[in-house]
């Protein structure tokens, strides 16, 4: 039988692990860097940065969970960790990651679209990084099913003000990686 703590745990461990992934990337750009033009049009790499940590505050503030204050962006890396700390911390909380909600796609839970849209975007984004500072990064297959069953149950949302450009043709020898971030807007 699944406990509510058992749940708590899994969320709180699902989230931590793609947060610190997308942290493994920002660890590992150099300090001048950050000002780089990323795949997502008119954003640097600290764009980026900046858009992960401040839709997750958005959806958490708007569930009446607080993560204290906003981290500062003059260090993103910094800012990550201390924003991946904050959200894992609330996680960690038996009422929150199991806190339902109707969402966009119907009934849910805080943990739930924590991990699954913006899991989606971790994931997504620490390419974006890794390219916008000359980084090759490559997702494992688990990664590339998550993205590519997360963007299929998106639909045409998918494509919304503020989520992915319109796809983009993947050349005819493609890998699957390159197909992926194709129907996400990128090009690889």
């Amino acid at each position: 039988m699944t406990t509510s703590s058992d749940i708590t745990q899994t969320l709180a461990a699902e989230y931590t692990r793609l947060a610190t992934g997308f942290g493994d990337v920002l660890d590992e750009v150099p300090s001048d860097r950050w000002a780089a033009p990323s795949p997502c049009d008119g954003w640097t790499a600290r764009d980026v940065v900046g858009h992960v940590i401040e839709t997750q505050r958005d959806f958490i503030a708007r569930h009446e969970i607080d993560l204290g204050e906003t981290p500062a962006l003059d260090d993103p890396a910094a800012a990550w960790r201390a924003h991946r700390t904050a959200v894992a911390d609330r996680l960690a909380e038996p009422a929150v990651g199991v806190k339902p909600f109707d969402g966009h796609f119907g009934p849910t839970t805080v943990g739930e679209t924590l991990l699954r849209f913006y899991g989606f975007d971790m994931v997504a984004h620490r390419w974006d990084v890794a390219s916008a500072v000359g980084r090759e990064l490559r997702f494992t297959d688990a990664e590339l099913d998550m993205m590519a069953t997360a963007a299929a149950g998106f639909g045409p949302a998918l494509y919304g003000d503020g989520v992915c450009k319109s796809g983009v043709e993947a050349g005819p020898d493609a890998d699957r990686q390159a197909r992926v971030l194709a129907m996400l807007g990128r090009s690889a």
